[in-house]
């Protein structure tokens, strides 16, 4: 909308002519064209690399400006970036981060290809989303075929919460990776799923363990994903991913599977 786009124009000018400033980045809402009347701006300040350390060694990774001085209840949503960051993020960000490039304008700069960076950023090849399936595959399979079997055995009520917990986003990951589909945060996870193409009756069997986690939901979910997604995967195979990426991410320098 004009406002949004006047404040964005303002904050350009603002910042230009700081030290060390490349480009700003729009992204959100307002890049998407799906803002509405109070909205604010969400960018990516592009800073060269001897400014985003600085910055970044006293703990500076975020921050507002321009609060209610462009049209009311405006603001400007500001996170630090660099060419070496942006870089990095095309090799291995994870979901939240490349799905906020999605849809991301370059609304000035003065570092050559930035517009062609911030595109790559939001792109996984073929097999990388092959390779998703089948690990979110094997998180579903152990979270709902055996911690939450165990659960149910033991009455344990936090177990079972915490395995149907991790089934439902198993699933869902494994659902959006079919689809190709990027997670930008947990808070759009259910959106997601009356979104993206699925087999009959899974985003009910999916609501169902959201809802009430137990055997019997478990296993109805995990039979729509398996007969949907688990391809050639063995029990082995399931065991040795789940390992190796959960319980062995800090020996690979990784993070677990939940949080690409």
């Amino acid at each position: 909308m004009e406002q949004q786009e006047r404040a964005l124009a303002a904050y350009v000018d603002s910042v230009r002519d700081e030290p060390g400033v490349l480009g700003v980045v729009l992204v959100g809402s307002v890049a998407r064209g799906r803002e509405r009347e109070d909205s604010d701006v969400d960018v990516y300040l592009v800073v060269d690399d001897e400014r985003f350390a600085a910055e970044t060694a006293r703990g500076r990774y975020a921050w507002v400006e321009r609060r209610d001085l462009d049209y009311p209840g405006s603001y400007i949503d500001i996170k630090l970036v660099s060419p070496t960051y942006l870089q990095t993020a095309i090799e291995r960000a994870d979901d939240p981060t490349r799905a906020s490039f999605v849809g991301a304008r370059v609304a000035w700069s003065e570092l050559d290809g930035l517009a062609d960076t911030v595109a790559r950023i939001p792109v996984l090849p073929d097999d990388v989303w092959e390779e998703r399936i089948r690990s979110h595959v094997a998180q579903a399979r152990l979270y709902g075929g055996y911690f939450l079997r165990q659960a149910v055995e033991r009455d344990d009520g936090f177990l079972r919460r915490h395995a149907g917990l991790h089934l439902a986003l198993a699933a869902a990951r494994a659902a959006l990776a079919a689809n190709h589909v990027m997670l930008p945060g947990p808070k759009y996870v259910s959106k997601l799923m009356l979104t993206v193409d699925t087999p009959d009756g899974f985003v009910e069997a999916w609501s169902r363990v959201v809802d009430d986690p137990d055997t019997d939901s478990g296993r109805e979910l995990l039979r729509i994903l398996d007969e949907w997604l688990a391809g050639d995967l063995t029990p082995d195979e399931t065991l040795s991913t789940f390992i190796r990426d959960n319980e062995l991410a800090w020996l690979r320098g990784t993070v677990p599977a939940e949080f690409w």
